[in-house]
């Protein structure tokens, strides 16, 4: 079955026909967001990442992303940080591209998701990034209506921007390091960054 278009700007990420969900799904990476006004789903599979799904259901559209922050170098995530500034964008980012689809940011509700501590030897980096989810959310005068973050655990998102119903399900274990590998490598690479100029993390 064929895919339809997707929004200007985003024929990047992975989409697709999800035949047990009979529905066209389109699947986010660490460092990605999507957005969307038609009916498909938008999915992720998380560790210590965050996503955060937005939408405006007078508008019928909605969003999802999925970020990591970078290690800070203290453990007090303070406002200034570079990590900070990470995080900032992965939101602001989503949500500029949504207001640009007719969303009104006084109609916008957000459910969150992730920030487990998937390997118990790991720098608790899945707590930073609920910590900064709830700092930037109380800063700009969102509220989260509905959430389920922190835990030993990964969890598997689906989400319809439409209605902004979301499926979540735990993840008891993981058959291989996929997930783990993935965000390490995309840690490291935010960590390598240049962070003393401009952050963009949606090349």
């Amino acid at each position: 079955m064929s895919v339809q278009p997707c929004q200007p700007g985003f024929e990047h990420i992975n989409r697709y026909f999800d035949r047990q969900v009979g529905m066209n799904t389109a699947k986010i990476l660490p460092g990605e967001f999507y957005i969307s006004q038609q009916k498909e789903i938008i999915t992720t599979v998380l560790g210590s990442c965050i996503s955060v799904c937005a939408y405006d259901l007078q508008q019928q559209v909605g969003g999802m992303n999925h970020f990591l922050l970078p290690m800070s170098r203290s453990e007090k995530l303070d406002l200034g940080s570079e990590a900070f500034r990470y995080g900032d964008v992965a939101m602001e980012q989503m949500i500029n591209a949504l207001l640009k689809l007719g969303a009104e940011r006084r109609r916008l509700q957000f459910k969150a998701f992730g920030g487990g501590q998937i390997i118990k030897t790991m720098t608790p980096i899945g707590e930073s990034n609920i910590s900064f989810l709830k700092k930037f959310m109380a800063l700009e005068g969102f509220k989260i209506e509905a959430s389920d973050m922190g835990g030993p655990y990964p969890r598997k998102v689906r989400f319809d921007p439409l209605t902004g119903q979301v499926w979540v399900k735990r993840l008891a274990h993981l058959h291989n390091d996929t997930i783990s590998k993935r965000e390490a490598d995309y840690q490291k690479n935010l960590n390598e960054h240049d962070q003393s100029g401009e952050i963009d993390l949606f090349e």
